[in-house]
């Protein structure tokens, strides 16, 4: 063979080589890579799974499910100057049997396959009825010290031992994390958040959604949910804020130096088990109660409108009127601040 037909050749396979985008798993599975230090992926409907990976990359092992699911295509390449992984579902209406019969929700998704913020069509995902019968699977890797984003608008999250900088973020879905190391941010429009067994700043905000978390160790811990319970035992945080429109507040033993609880309505509950410099709390309607050890020591400025005060403490009183209670517990290092519209406030000694 003349040298430049071998030549030819062997460029031609190469080429087959080199523009070979993935790896095929199955008819179904896809494996992707995505480079660069805090990649997006984002899938309408399915299961997200994100998990510690190896190497510098993070990798999406895609699955499609249902009878319509082989209909899905995968776009990947950079977007605003990420790398990202993105599904695209043709047509307006999806049906995902997980989401529960009659569930339904709707959202503006983009050609590109995006649905944050607002712009695109929109796009019905029901769990039953006529539709586009077709999910998608994803299992997310995240190298250790590595950054991602992950967004699904309808299925579950889980999140299990990711060391790194995590942002997700949901339309209708729970999000379950445990283990995870490094900063975490969860955004969920409706849906469940539960986080356990973290360390690291970690920052939740639900539209509704009870949030409950447990054995957390960070520098600064935010919880803010438009309706819902949020409920949370072990957590220690320099700075904890826990914001509620409507729903309970149940926190047991915390440590923290600077704590803010605001719920429009509900019951305030905090056990202490360590140092309370400062607190704040303050619920439009609903009782405050603050569990602290005998070592408590805190100026105390407590204002009810219609409710009674009581306290285990000794408190040197400097003003008291009918709605108000301002004094001094021990040698008043701290500070103790409580308004409730309607609700009992009780200072109780562990």
């Amino acid at each position: 063979m003349p040298p430049r037909y071998r030549w030819s050749l062997a460029a031609a396979v190469l080429a087959v080589v080199v523009l070979r985008p993935i790896i095929s798993l199955d008819a179904q599975s896809s494996r992707y890579t995505l480079t660069g230090n805090d990649p997006a992926v984002y899938n309408l409907v399915g299961q997200m799974r994100v998990e510690p990976g190896s190497g510098s990359d993070v990798v999406v092992e895609l699955t499609r499910r249902g009878a319509d699911g082989a209909k899905l295509s995968i776009e990947t390449g950079p977007l605003n100057g990420r790398a990202s992984l993105r599904v695209i579902y043709p047509g307006d209406r999806i049906v995902y049997a997980a989401f529960g019969r009659r569930s339904q929700t709707q959202l503006r998704v983009r050609d590109d396959g995006t649905f944050e913020g607002r712009g695109g069509r929109e796009v019905t995902v029901s769990g039953d009825g006529s539709g586009l019968d077709a999910a998608a699977d994803l299992r997310v890797l995240v190298p250790a010290g590595h950054a991602a984003s992950v967004n699904l608008a309808v299925g579950r999250v889980t999140v299990s031992n990711v060391d790194g900088r995590l942002t997700v973020d949901a339309s209708s879905a729970d999000v379950e994390a445990s283990g995870t190391r490094g900063w975490i941010s969860v955004d969920v429009g409706s849906g469940n958040v539960g986080v356990t067994d973290g360390q690291g700043d970690i920052h939740v905000d639900t539209g509704s959604g009870d949030v409950t978390l447990s054995g957390l160790r960070g520098n600064e811990v935010t919880i803010e949910t438009g309706s819902g319970n949020v409920t949370a035992t072990r957590l220690g945080a320099a700075t904890l804020s826990v914001e509620t429109g409507s729903g309970d507040v149940h926190l047991t033993a915390v440590s923290s130096a600077d704590a803010r609880i605001e719920t429009g309505s509900g019951n305030i509950e905090l056990d202490v088990d360590g140092t309370l410099r400062t607190f704040r709390g303050e619920t439009g309607s609903g009782d405050v109660t603050i569990r602290a050890p005998a070592s408590l020591s805190a100026a105390v400025d407590i204002e009810t409108s219609s409710g009674g005060i009581r306290s285990d403490f000794d408190v040197a009183i400097a003003r008291r009127e009918e709605d108000r209670l301002v004094g001094r517990i021990g040698d008043g290092r701290g500070r103790i601040s409580i308004e409730t519209g309607s609700g009992d406030v009780r200072l109780i000694r562990n």
